[in-house]
């Protein structure tokens, strides 16, 4: 905050020797100017709160017209953004502990109250409330996203004819990582006091892992939009592409260390001054690489082979994983399509549909050959085209 901004704090308390209390250590603060407003009773914290906003407000929860958490819910509803602090006598601390769990930011023990901790507390509940205002205006943004893609998406999955499948995948896929941020971001309001600094750090971490899921799929669901809506187009530049190849297996290394895959990369054939896609063929290649690591064995190999013959350049993936049936391969190219005997392994179904739009709009095929337990290959053609 700049040096000119005064905090507005609203003071909601019957006893009128606290509250001077109370004032006389916020005009003892150096580091903030703060300005106050007392009131008595909480019908009076109304009608200010009707008149004007405040930055915090300090809640007694002992006033002649509220006991004890009646006054908590009625407030958070007339100013949902104003962070409370509740005020308590020392017997009271587990009622106070119970309004943080409710919604308050903090609480402070009146006869232990000092200057530094008062300023410091009534610092800490803004900061929190921002921090959750914030968050909740990113999932309202996230969900208000994810509506408006799956209006998008339901209509082009029209042509597939099954939209009432779409619409309920992509609500769990989505809902998923959004109950995670609601579950973590409530732990960081509701116990604040009670959490580790390891804690709470992993509870964001967590937050923000969700959020990037969340982005990634929404993109994944662009894309595929894109590319049924016919947007979809080849930009060909001139690429070394066994170097580019390379890259690809550079990106993915940690991926396959952590999965403990080891990737056989052979190539045959003359590569250089050739014409490709560099986004298409990244789309391609990573979904291929990536769904091999993911359903192989610990400890396996996965193979990875560029050849060249008559025009044509192959990309063969094999790996000896969890292996596909054979009725789950004549749909394995659509969104939202997975194998009945993926378990537990995490995925959106939406890779080999990406792959499959990116093989098509570079004019290639693409192929699969798979058994339960034996393994899968997948087998990209595309042409080759020199300079």
């Amino acid at each position: 905050m700049a040096a000119s901004y005064s905090v507005k704090i609203l003071l909601v308390e019957d006893n009128l020797a606290e509250a001077r209390l109370l004032q006389e250590f916020l005009k003892q603060a150096q580091s903030k100017k703060f300005s106050l407003v007392h009131v008595q009773r909480l019908r009076d914290a109304f009608a200010e709160l009707s008149q004007q906003t405040y930055d915090v407000i300090l809640l007694d929860l002992t006033l002649p017209d509220s006991q004890g958490l009646s006054s908590l819910p009625l407030l958070i509803a007339q100013a949902p953004s104003t962070p409370i602090v509740v005020l308590t006598n020392t017997n009271d601390e587990e009622l106070a502990i119970e309004a943080v769990r409710q919604g308050a930011q903090d609480y402070l023990v009146k006869r232990q109250v000092k200057p530094d901790m008062l300023v410091r507390s009534v610092e800490y509940a803004i900061a929190r409330k921002q921090a959750l205002e914030q968050l909740r205006t990113v999932n309202q943004a996230l969900e208000s996203r994810v509506e408006e893609r799956t209006a998008e998406l339901v209509k082009a999955q029209e042509l597939y004819q099954c939209k009432s499948e779409f619409v309920s995948m992509l609500s769990h896929d989505i809902r998923n990582p959004l109950n995670t941020i609601l579950l973590a971001a409530g732990l960081l309001q509701n116990s604040d006091d009670k959490l580790t600094k390891e804690k709470k750090v992993n509870h964001l971490r967590m937050i923000r892992s969700a959020i990037k899921n969340m982005a990634q799929l929404l993109d994944e669901v662009t894309f595929i939009g894109k590319a049924d809506s016919g947007k979809l187009h080849s930009n060909l530049k001139c690429l070394d592409l066994e170097a580019f190849c390379h890259q690809t297996l550079e990106e993915l290394h940690l991926t396959a260390l952590d999965k403990q895959v080891t990737i056989e990369f052979t190539s045959c054939g003359d590569f250089k001054d050739t014409l490709w896609d560099e986004s298409l063929l990244r789309h391609i290649l990573e979904n291929l690489l990536s769904n091999a690591i993911k359903y192989s064995h610990p400890n396996s190999t996965v193979k990875f082979e560029v050849t060249s013959q008559d025009q044509v350049v192959t990309f063969r993936v094999q790996d000896w994983g969890i292996g596909i049936a054979k009725h789950d391969q004549k749909r394995l190219f659509q969104p939202f399509i997975r194998g009945e005997n993926v378990g537990s392994i995490s995925g959106t179904g939406m890779g080999l549909a990406i792959a499959k739009k990116c093989v098509e709009a570079h004019g290639g095929e693409i192929y699969v050959d798979s058994e339960i337990g034996v393994g899968t290959t997948l087998t990209v053609n595309l042409p080759l085209i020199k300079m």
